[in-house]
């Protein structure tokens, strides 16, 4: 048994019991909610793990994270084109800025492994799906030896499988901005669950409830007269 354990610690598959939140290097998310509810803000570096329906904000919340970036940001595989002039009146060195559209699922990951190694990078989001448990070992390893960050953007639907990474978020569309579940996080036991209200951050893109059953009523009174 003891040796059973053993070979699980070394994988990164089970961490101790006593392992304490306080003891991981931390780096603020951007986002004070979000920085109270991780206990500290993101991990400074490693796999984190990210489950969302495409389009909800899921890019949207790493942003004022990513901005605070004094090397490289690598995107691989996004799921559309980046916006590097909307990035840049937000306030990103476009510079530092770089879209690698990779053909298969390995080639990108062996990009992702490469640049999050360099130390070059500061942050690689790679949008992939499909992945084994020897993978992440591999990016893992390669992030805390670049020390950089890797966000690993996936659907929600169909994870079974849990992943040994430094933190898993799962993102989910809410009226007020996003319903994150902290589903995972080393030194942590606890599940989190809490509503991230986006009114204060992006406020262009937030309306009051009531204002959009103002909006919809009007829409469908027109389709009506029309």
């Amino acid at each position: 048994m003891n040796d059973l354990i053993d070979l699980l610690q070394r994988q990164q598959l089970v961490w101790h019991g006593d392992e304490q939140i306080g003891n991981i290097e931390r780096v603020s998310s951007g986002n004070d909610e979000l920085d109270e509810a991780l206990q500290g803000g993101l991990p400074k570096y490693g796999v984190v793990d990210i489950q969302a329906q495409q389009g909800i904000g899921e890019l949207r919340l790493l942003l004022p994270y990513l901005v605070q970036q004094k090397k490289l940001t690598i995107f691989i595989n996004p799921p559309g084109y980046i916006n590097g002039h909307g990035l840049f009146h937000l306030g990103f060195e476009t510079a530092l800025l770089l879209s690698l559209s990779v053909d298969n699922e390995i080639d990108a990951l062996w990009a992702a492994e490469q640049c999050l190694k360099s130390a070059e990078c500061s942050s690689v989001l790679l949008w992939q799906n499909r992945l084994a448990i020897h993978h992440i070992k591999r990016l893992q390893l390669a992030a805390e030896r670049g020390q950089a960050l890797l966000f690993l953007m996936r659907s929600a639907e169909g994870v079974n499988l849990s992943l040994p990474v430094s933190l898993c978020l799962k993102l989910q569309a809410h009226e007020h901005g996003l319903a994150i579940t902290i589903k995972k996080q080393k030194g942590r036991w606890d599940k989190t669950h809490f509503i991230l209200d986006i009114s204060s951050y992006w406020p262009a893109l937030y309306r009051p409830t009531i204002e959009r059953k103002v909006v919809s009523l009007a829409q469908h009174r027109r389709r009506l007269i029309t």
